[in-house]
């Protein structure tokens, strides 16, 4: 659930003279004299190197919106190669520009370069299939919502709490270290580079000086993970298989497809995907209060499914399959072999799968685009173009509720497991889009990583599927071969959550505080921490 924000500085761009503006934009021809014209105009006398290297190409940065799209696939033409926002490259890389030589991770990594048919994807979604959550990581999750809504902190505001022990939790799934194992200057990278996502705008102070200490500290931080690594390569790490790298090193055995440097970098590139767990609570609860801030359709459809056997997946489904009507639109019938399949999501996977759906944490997926056409730009810029998540999952063509809150929608979707040959044939095609291979782990599990002809990968243990909803409408962790490796993890941390806020009869509320603190809890996300519990 990897997502940098692009920021649009229109506002700021329009308020130039036109002088500085032409300078500013003919960059390519002088660069040192635009960021010295830009420098005297903005409000804070920033050091050159940051308005050189962040916030011009902040400014001569381009935005397309993308399509919403009918299948849950994106084209290898929209690539994930260096997709990042330019001005982020300086929170993980010295030059200020990318060195993907020195680390890098499997979300700014094109599918061309992940080794055959999206290999690093699947090495990387290795250490986060559903069987290992339960027996590795649930433990460590349980006792951090434990802590969060015990009654020390009962009355308190929420997100707070949420970080007094969240490096803690990311550590330990990481690495297995927590509390003072986890240095000073680490729990500070992991602070500032969480701020400058949630605030973005270069231009403010807040971020130049939270970017800047993630650029003096992040060596440290790198070196720091480096010898962790080596501890548990060395044996040195109590119970190394409750760890994400443990998988990472097992299955990519350090080769060219997960390099040691990699797992290095994913390990601290994973604040951007992790960082947004926090805005997904906020987000959530903000809808659960009891008092009239809550929404009282997600409470009841709450307590309709807590009250079910919210664990068990059903044993039938009703005949009403998002696919099967939109091939019988499509060709004028349906599918036999897609009649009726009965879920394998159970209540609690139905219910928080909606969240995700109306809450949608992710706002696109992002490609880099070039320009074409055989005459030069006038001004040249970087450019991307963002898919949209949560357009795409309220999309009319998907749904005939799409702005309902129903999590039984999710009874007869299509899943990854289900999306073979044959159904792409279905569908339309000659062939099948993705080819379906699969990868046997190397960690002692009867494993695989396979495929759905979407691309989307998912995971299979001991003859047992984990698949995914593999359809466009549900589109908050994205789509096909670049869909979210984290998704079921995600899942199930949240279903932890809210066995936690039911089993205790947590409620939540708006507190009365005159100024609350703004809390940055995710990309984009900087709240007003004003809501608490009572038990």
């Amino acid at each position: 659930m990897s997502f940098f924000p692009i920021l649009k500085l229109d506002d700021f761009i329009a308020s130039l003279a036109d002088d500085v503006k032409a300078d500013i934009l003919a960059w390519r021809l002088n660069k040192k004299k635009a960021a010295l014209r830009l420098r005297e105009a903005l409000p804070t006398l920033f050091d050159l190197s940051y308005v050189e290297n962040a916030i011009l190409p902040a400014i001569v940065t381009s935005v397309f919106q993308g399509e919403r799209h009918d299948l849950p696939m994106i084209d290898l033409k929209f690539t994930k190669e260096e997709a990042l926002p330019f001005f982020f490259w300086g929170m993980l890389y010295d030059s200020w520009e990318p060195e993907l030589e020195k680390g890098l991770s499997v979300f700014i990594q094109g599918y061309e370069n992940r080794g055959e048919e999206n290999r690093r994807k699947r090495l990387y979604a290795s250490a986060l299939t559903p069987d290992l959550y339960r027996p590795m990581y649930g433990e460590k999750v349980v006792d951090f919502f434990d802590q969060l809504l015990s009654t020390s902190n009962a009355n308190r505001p929420l997100m707070a709490s949420y970080y007094d022990t969240y490096f803690d939790l990311y550590w330990d799934l990481h690495l297995g270290v927590k509390g003072e194992a986890i240095p000073d200057e680490v729990r500070q990278v992991g602070e500032s580079f969480n701020t400058v996502l949630a605030y973005v705008n270069p231009i403010l102070d807040i971020v130049h000086d939270n970017y800047v200490r993630v650029r003096t500290l992040r060596k440290i931080l790198e070196d720091w993970v480096d010898a962790r690594i080596e501890d548990m390569l060395q044996g040195k790490i109590p119970n190394p298989e409750k760890t994400f790298v443990y998988y990472w090193l097992k299955n990519g055995e350090q080769g060219p497809d997960f390099r040691r440097e990699d797992v290095v970098f994913e390990c601290f590139h994973n604040f951007v995907a992790l960082s947004q767990w926090g805005n997904t609570i906020y987000q959530i609860v903000s809808r659960l209060r009891t008092d009239d801030q809550g929404d009282p359709i997600i409470g009841e459809w709450f307590k309709r499914t807590m009250e079910s056997d919210f664990d068990q997946p059903p044993t039938s489904a009703t005949p009403s399959n998002p696919l099967e009507e939109w091939l019988k639109k499509l060709f004028g019938h349906g599918s036999d072999s897609l009649k009726s399949p009965v879920s394998p999501f159970t209540p609690l996977d139905r219910f928080v799968m909606e969240l995700f759906r109306t809450i949608s944490p992710n706002d696109g997926s992002i490609s880099l685009i070039e320009e074409t056409g055989n005459l030069t730009p006038l001004y040249q810029r970087y450019g991307y173009i963002i898919n949209p998540h949560s357009e795409t999952s309220r999309d009319p063509r998907h749904w005939l509720d799409p702005n309902e809150f129903n999590p039984d929608r999710y009874l007869t979707t299509p899943t990854s497991d289900q999306i073979d040959e044959a159904r792409a044939k279905e569908i339309g095609f000659a062939r099948c889009p993705f080819h379906k291979i699969s990868l046997a782990v190397k960690d002692g599990r009867n494993a695989i990583l396979t495929n759905s002809a979407f691309g989307t990968v998912f995971g299979v243990n001991e003859n047992q599927s984990f698949p995914v909803c593999d359809y466009a409408g549900y589109a908050p962790f994205g789509f096909g071969y670049r869909r979210c490796p984290g998704e079921l993890l995600t899942i199930e941390f949240v279903k932890d959550f809210l066995r936690k806020v039911w089993s205790d009869k947590v409620e939540f509320k708006t507190l009365d505080i005159d100024n609350p603190e703004r809390v940055p809890v995710g990309p984009t996300a900087v709240v007003d921490d004003n809501i608490g519990f009572v038990r």
